[in-house]
């Protein structure tokens, strides 16, 4: 079984900490990072994806909005730069201990965070990474 993420999840997992838009966001949310910290592998996709799930009940749901793929473009952008792979619609990426580190240790000096411009939990992500991402859900 794969995680179906879309691109700018991959750097949200990076600092989630139980916290979300409702309830049953999070439980979700909780079951996925699960299944990540156990190594399952993740298929980037476009759109909503397994995080998304609980929110599409609503019209608004802003998953579906303009500056949500805005912020996928730049996410996968920045990550494959840093992987030195494209990474297009697909591709199978396996969140080991050795890409999670990486990912972090890039994320907390800002150098793949173009896509959290303007996202109203970067405030959060900020304090859980300058906290050295204790509490963090998805671990190796």
């Amino acid at each position: 079984m794969t995680v179906r993420l879309r691109a700018h999840h991959l750097l949200c997992m990076l600092t989630y900490v139980g916290k979300g838009y409702s309830p049953a966001f999070v439980e979700n949310y909780e079951a996925i990072a699960a299944r990540l910290s156990a190594g399952e592998e993740i298929e980037l996709v476009a759109g909503p994806d397994d995080i998304c799930g609980p929110l599409l009940q609503s019209p608004e749901a802003h998953c579906l909005g303009p500056s949500v793929i805005e912020r996928d473009l730049a996410a996968a952008d920045a990550i494959a730069r840093l992987i030195g792979s494209p990474l297009p619609l697909g591709s199978r990426i396996t969140p080991t201990p050795t890409l999670l580190a990486r990912l972090r240790k890039t994320f907390a000096t800002g150098e793949i965070r173009k896509a959290c411009s303007g996202c109203e939990w970067s405030g959060l992500c900020d304090s859980v990474a300058d906290g050295g991402y204790l509490g963090v859900r998805v671990a190796p």
